[in-house]
């Protein structure tokens, strides 16, 4: 039948494979009762912050989402510094976000917290200053917290072959952070912060939705790259 789960053999076991997994990687499948709930699980998450959670987050989150589809193994979330909780996405920077192919239904804003940063094991910021308050809350995380831009330099500017050669996506996503860490501070980015569109004209926050776009572009294309493609 047409989207029915798959069967897929693994050693002696035989796991379901729901409709828009298959390619996701054995911890994808993982039965959730075993996941401790460590930074060391079957997951691996992602939080993108901004100020309000309103515009650049959200967009960020978003557009990650969909690049990603439905794998449970990647999971990603956004937070603000200065954010109410429930508020949903400015009406232009849901506009934006349509354009770019991204869904904002249902969002709702959240505030930043030191769990949130704690619990994720990559924090993506739309400025320095964000990236500043995430590290500050969680001083740990300062290893894995870059701005949205940096990380996008980091990325393009390493070899390829350190992250493709993981199937796993969790293993690919981790090899990502390690390679984009090791270049730190070896790799120049002119502009580091995403401008808060905020109160804007619809120009700015094209610019800062396309300078989003443009910045995940390569992380994503590596994270969603078919070992078969």
């Amino acid at each position: 039948m047409k989207g029915a789960p798959e069967s897929v053999e693994v050693g002696e076991i035989t796991r379901v494979v729901q409709p828009g997994h298959e390619h996701c990687g054995p911890r994808c499948w993982r039965d959730p009762r075993g996941v401790s709930g460590s930074r060391d699980d079957a997951r691996f998450r992602i939080l993108f912050v901004c100020t309000g959670n309103i515009c650049r987050s959200p967009l960020a989150e978003r557009l990650t989402r969909s690049a990603l589809g439905p794998c449970p193994a990647l999971q990603v979330i956004s937070a603000g510094t200065r954010a109410e909780a429930g508020t949903r996405m400015a009406e232009p920077a849901r506009r934006v976000l349509t354009r770019l192919g991204g869904d904002p239904d249902g969002f709702g804003s959240r505030p930043l917290a030191s769990e949130l940063v704690a619990a994720a094991d990559l924090v993506l910021t739309a400025t320095t200053r964000h990236r500043a308050e995430s590290v500050a809350l969680h001083p740990a995380a300062a290893t894995r917290t870059f701005t949205i831009a940096e990380f996008g330099a980091l990325v393009q500017a390493m070899p390829v072959t350190a992250v493709l050669h993981h199937e796993d996506p969790v293993r690919r996503a981790r090899a990502l952070v390690d390679e984009a860490r090791a270049l730190r501070g070896l790799v120049r980015v002119e502009q580091p912060d995403i401008a808060d569109p905020y109160g804007g004209s619809q120009r700015a926050y094209r610019a800062a939705g396309r300078k989003i776009a443009e910045s995940l572009a390569v992380p994503l294309r590596l994270l969603t790259h078919s070992p078969a493609s």
